[in-house]
């Protein structure tokens, strides 16, 4: 197999968590159908931690937990903290999280089949939910006036890890919780 050394580098660049090397050598050994001698991996992966020590590189290739994965060096440890900050300050209101699964739930749904089941306004949330791009204007009802129809996006499905609607969790796949009011042994 040509360009081996950028396999094994796209492989540790794609992986969410730390790769092992018995992974690595089992996705080379489905691409080539040859096995990849466990020293030649080694050493692949022992010059790609070289290459990536240097300064030009705001990050490295470092073993963890048993794998390898690309992180970032600790200098620019404080510009990354400062984005995960911006990002969290971005997350959703609880009025926006309701109004999102209500989409999800009820796809496709107008605005005011919405603001019925949430018994408020809807106009702001669903303005937010639209420049976020979790739900998108799926087309317009038959009904008068020919609402907007209201959908989740494929931005909403890759955040979720989901492929449609249907494997969204069904109430009866959530734990239930019981209401209880006392002592459980009173009676």
């Amino acid at each position: 197999m040509e360009n081996i050394a950028q396999h094994i580098e796209a492989l540790i660049f794609a992986s969410e968590q730390s790769i092992t090397k018995k992974d690595i050598l089992q996705v080379l050994h489905d691409l080539t159908g040859t096995s990849l001698p466990p020293e030649e991996l080694q050493s692949h992966l022992d010059t790609l931690i070289e290459k990536y020590d240097h300064d030009e590189f705001p990050f490295s290739v470092v073993a963890v937990n048993g794998g390898y994965q690309f992180l970032t060096k600790s200098s620019y440890h404080h510009a990354i903290s400062k984005l995960q900050s911006q990002r969290s300050k971005k997350k959703l209101s609880q009025a926006a999280l309701e109004t999102l699964s209500i989409v999800a739930y009820k796809q496709p749904i107008t605005k005011l089949e919405i603001e019925q089941i949430r018994g408020v306004n809807c106009d702001y949330t669903i303005q937010k939910l639209l420049e976020k791009d979790l739900i998108a204007i799926s087309g317009k009802s038959k009904s008068i006036g020919k609402p907007l129809l209201y959908s989740t996006s494929s931005t909403f499905m890759d955040y979720f890890g989901i492929n449609s609607a249907a494997e969204l969790p069904q109430i009866k796949d959530l734990p239930a919780e019981t209401n209880a009011i006392g002592e459980a042994d009173e009676g």
